[in-house]
């Protein structure tokens, strides 16, 4: 239902399935089915950080906002998010060879340029994910379990993860499929409903007891304070929430999965927490795709104004270039996402 036009003709569609939902689970707007069972991928990440939170493990070891905020990214693999990740490492007394997240290369084209002339094989650290791995190992040192084992489901810090979730997602853990993440880590399948409804929960913990909804609360002031360590410079999750004021919370993962958290008041004095889930359902390998419906529907919800929306243009519907720079096509959300989010809002 993302269209992809030459010529002027649909030459290809993306179909995408997403929820709009509040912190009671009350779906208020669907596209596709709100009962899709799919996994969240690295959208799960800022319910996998929130146990270093509200277990006292980032107090006890002096965790900075920044840092918290890199634990739930999927970060480009510059100079800058290492340094964060190295400096967790560091509090911990561990190094970048306890983490046990694999390699790919850096995200960041001029990272992994530098790297490539100076001969350097991309490493741990500069995986997406090694935040995410250092914040699971500073919670492994503070319950003093294994560092050696921390991605296995039986783990303290796994289980602590998965009870999060499940709480988040209002589901008993036994009814969460889980899966293996592509850096080795357990990850969580649940209806788009269910993680809609978490993301409004994540912006809104007021039902949670106080440990837990401050935990909430300091996952979500640190990924908007440093929207930069969540993604990356001129990536989308990144920009999205700086164009915003930190008005929005904005995590992607792989396989063309979305989440958003909408604070209270965004639609209006008075308007609740609204979490936004969103699943390409051909994975989006192309990632031209997602943020067109993103940008789409928080457009329909009347969460971004059209200067914001002018300063994320070059992720919203847009013409295609080719290689000799001739204009061939155009990316494009079709009407039928307005009209269904603006007669779920009447």
């Amino acid at each position: 239902m993302v269209d992809i036009l030459r010529g002027g003709i649909v030459e290809s569609s993306h179909q995408v399935a997403a929820a709009v939902a509040n912190v009671h689970g009350e779906v208020l707007a669907a596209w596709g089915s709100a009962d899709l069972l799919t996994f969240l991928r690295s959208s799960a990440k800022p319910f996998q950080g929130m146990p270093l939170v509200e277990s006292g493990a980032a107090a006890h070891f002096g965790l900075s906002e920044q840092e918290l905020a890199i634990v739930c990214a999927s970060h480009a693999g510059t100079d800058d998010h290492i340094e964060v990740v190295h400096s967790i490492l560091r509090k911990i007394g561990l190094s970048e060879a306890d983490l046990r997240c694999g390699t790919h290369t850096p995200y960041d084209a001029k990272t992994s340029k530098k790297l490539i002339r100076a001969g350097e094989n991309p490493s741990p650290i500069r995986h997406n994910c090694s935040g995410k791995h250092a914040g699971m190992l500073v919670v492994a040192r503070y319950l003093d379990a294994s560092t050696s084992t921390y991605l296995e489901s039986d783990h303290p810090v796994q289980m602590q993860i998965l009870h999060n979730f499940a709480q988040m997602v209002s589901m008993a853990a036994d009814d969460i499929i889980v899966g293996i993440d592509g850096c080795s880590a357990p990850n969580f399948a649940v209806p788009i409903r269910n993680a809609a409804a978490a993301y409004a929960r994540l912006m809104d913990p007021g039902k949670f007891s106080t440990e837990k909804a401050d935990s909430c609360r300091a996952i979500v002031k640190a990924m908007t304070a440093y929207p930069e360590m969540v993604s990356g410079e001129g990536r989308f999750d990144t920009l999205l929430m700086q164009v915003t004021s930190a008005q929005l919370l904005s995590k992607g993962g792989a396989e063309g999965f979305q989440g958003i958290g909408i604070p209270p008041n965004s639609l209006g004095s008075g308007s609740p927490a609204l979490g936004v889930a969103i699943k390409v359902l051909d994975g989006d390998l192309g990632g031209r795709a997602k943020s067109v419906a993103t940008i789409a529907m928080l457009e329909a919800l009347g969460v971004l104004s059209i200067g914001e929306r002018q300063q994320l243009k070059q992720f919203d519907s847009r013409p295609i270039q080719n290689q000799s720079g001739l204009y061939v096509g155009e990316i494009r959300s079709p009407q039928v996402v307005r009209d269904v989010f603006n007669l779920a809002n009447e």
